[in-house]
């Protein structure tokens, strides 16, 4: 595609929530309690859904405008987030700064062939609030989805308030109001309230994302795994039932299911062979970044899943969270 604008000519993709840096370790395997843990090889990079989001959608080539908006620490790590995101031409005047708490960052424990474990310190992600977003420069940038990452994640947003609703649905009735498609992406916490939360912000959602276990934990039901396609169905209808707008979209490393307008698409990614993955960290982060592409451009189901696809296998051949999505440099101008 080229750079044109989309209807009513907006154009753009606003990226909110989560920033964080991400230290990963790659292991041997995992230790039993108490004993060494061999560590082969440590990156660092950015991490957090828009972080990932936003990297990504730029290594990809997207033609449009992406807008980095949280808040980051007045320290080294903070220092760390700006500077990657300047050298991915980026802009960072909407990561405000903070000396009430450190930057927001997680040392992720891999290993080569298997899942991955986050120690994380929420630090300046867990005061972000609705004031701290401009969101009357925001709809002067005319952007078309306003993406939030991580529900669940971000614990003054995810607050419920006298009125039943979360800081999260005040901040997305904002952006709705604007004229921006919200967007918003489940996290993987053990949050006591994790239902509540995602309930009392559905009604300002107008695309869900999550996984299988996101899933379950969001509405009660039982999902036996990856590849349980009527679990995630009926949980994507109850999500859709609870007041989400529009879509639910939940994926699996086995299958991907879409929610919208009565019908559920059920779709499965090729398999990439566990000797070609280097880090799963932010494969889910790659592939909400296809389905926001194909959002943004108006494409059917089928084609922007198989964008997300392609952007979770490519992330997976990668060390860090977007370092495998250059691969697929160009392929949204080409589409």
């Amino acid at each position: 595609m080229t750079g044109t604008r989309s209807e009513g000519g907006r154009a753009g993709i606003v990226c909110a929530g989560n920033w964080i840096v991400d230290l990963v370790h790659e292991l041997r395997d995992w230790p039993e309690k108490s004993a060494i843990a061999h560590i082969l090889s440590q990156s660092t990079g950015v991490g957090g859904g828009p972080a990932n989001v936003a990297l990504g959608l730029h290594r990809m080539g997207a033609p449009y405008p992406i807008h980095p908006v949280g808040l980051i620490g007045a320290d080294g790590m903070g220092d760390a987030i700006l500077r990657q995101c300047r050298e991915a031409g980026l802009s960072v005047e909407r990561l405000r700064r903070t000396d009430r708490a450190a930057t927001s960052q997680s040392h992720v424990m891999t290993v080569p062939g298997d899942s991955r474990t986050f120690f994380y310190h929420p630090g300046a992600n867990d005061i972000l609030r609705p004031a701290d977003i401009d969101m009357a420069e925001l709809a002067a940038l005319d952007a078309r989805i306003f993406y939030l990452g991580y529900l669940n994640l971000l614990a003054a947003l995810d607050r419920i308030g006298p009125d039943g609703r979360t800081g999260a649905a005040a901040l997305l009735a904002a952006a709705r109001a604007a004229g921006m498609t919200t967007c918003v992406d489940l996290a993987s916490s053990t949050a006591p309230d994790y239902a509540a939360v995602v309930a009392a912000t559905s009604p300002e959602i107008d695309v869900l994302f999550g996984n299988e276990v996101e899933a379950a934990r969001a509405t009660g039901r039982a999902i036996a795994g990856p590849r349980d396609v009527d679990g995630m169905a009926e949980a994507a209808r109850a999500l859709v039932r609870g007041g989400v707008r529009r879509a639910v979209i939940l994926h699996s490393a086995e299958r991907t299911i879409w929610c919208e307008a009565g019908r559920v698409d059920i779709f499965a990614p090729d398999p990439v062979p566990p000797g070609a993955v280097v880090s799963p960290v932010g494969a889910g982060d790659a592939f909400a970044a296809g389905i926001l592409h194909g959002l943004h451009e108006g494409w059917d189901r089928a084609r922007a899943v198989d964008l997300a696809f392609r952007a979770a296998a490519a992330c997976l051949r990668g060390r860090s969270s977007t370092d495998g999505l250059g691969a697929l440099a160009g392929a949204l101008a080409r589409d």
